[in-house]
């Protein structure tokens, strides 16, 4: 194997001098691309060399202190407006991308009207979410600042990205199959639904995936929705901070920056989990 890569290699080399700008093309994709890496590579090791010092089983208590800036709370919140945002928006967006792909008519003014939509909503920073979620939730609606309202602004933010990412999977699932099981006397309803769907889902998942990094993160939209209450909430009508929002109000006090460090060391290691259950989550039912 290993004269048959050289080979390769002095082939390649050969091809990029009779083309000087492949040679600088290929030069520059790999220099961006080893760049990117090396850039992620100081992140996560800054992240983990500043914060994991500080990772003390206090930072870890029931309830949050002045004295251990415990991040337990925080953490519970953070998976309940994770799990409630995704319940809101994550039927909405795939049934939204169902219809648009398998339903609606090709050439459909409204379907691009809606696509058009979605991508400008994309576009959004998340502060005019959170103004938006303040105006409506908080004020018109009298919830001042609560989980569910910040849940709900988390949801309308999400579900472009849902629905583009589920959209863009559901296309492209191969024409053929969808052939195949009408040709075998399938309904609609069944083919997207044992046929579409689940060839789909690892497209789906990275989507889901991009969402639940976007609401783990996310603190401008929940600081005037949600509140900065440190503490459990009894209800979903009551105010609690995430990681992300623990971690600002931790740096902008300037009295325990090196737990906010901690704080993101836990954060950092939750979106690698969610990664990778997903991934395999996917894979299993890929294969199956």
């Amino acid at each position: 194997m290993e004269p048959i890569n050289k080979q390769t290699f002095s082939q390649k080399m050969k091809a990029y001098g009779r083309s000087p700008l492949s040679l600088v093309l290929m030069l520059l994709v790999t220099i961006s691309a080893a760049l990117t890496v090396l850039t992620l590579l100081f992140l996560v090791a800054y992240i983990l060399i500043k914060g994991v010092p500080y990772l003390t089983p206090s930072l870890f208590a029931w309830e949050y202190n002045s004295e251990n800036v415990s991040l337990m709370p925080a953490l519970i919140n953070t998976i309940i407006m994770t799990f409630l945002s995704l319940l809101i928006a994550g039927p909405l967006g795939i049934f939204a991308a169902i219809y648009l792909v398998e339903y609606a008519k090709r050439g459909n003014k409204l379907v691009a009207v809606i696509r058009v939509t979605a991508e400008t909503l994309s576009g959004i920073p998340s502060i005019v979410y959170g103004l938006f979620g303040f105006l409506l939730f908080a004020v018109t609606f009298g919830w001042s600042y609560t989980i569910m309202g910040g849940a709900l602004t988390l949801a309308i933010m999400i579900l472009p990205l849902i629905m583009r990412t589920t959209e863009e999977a559901l296309k492209s699932v191969p024409d053929s199959f969808r052939e195949g099981s009408f040709g075998l006397g399938a309904g609609r309803l069944r083919t997207v639904f044992k046929i579409v769907l689940p060839s789909a889902v690892p497209g789906i998942l990275a989507g889901i995936i991009l969402a639940v990094g976007r609401i783990v993160g996310e603190t401008a939209a929940l600081m005037y929705t949600a509140g900065t209450v440190a503490g459990v909430p009894s209800n979903l009508m009551s105010s609690g901070r995430t990681l992300a929002v623990h971690m600002y109000v931790l740096t902008n006090e300037g009295l325990y920056t090196n737990q906010s460090y901690a704080t993101a060391v836990v954060l950092l290691v939750i979106v690698v989990g969610i990664n990778a259950v997903s991934g395999l989550i996917a894979k299993r039912i890929a294969k199956g």
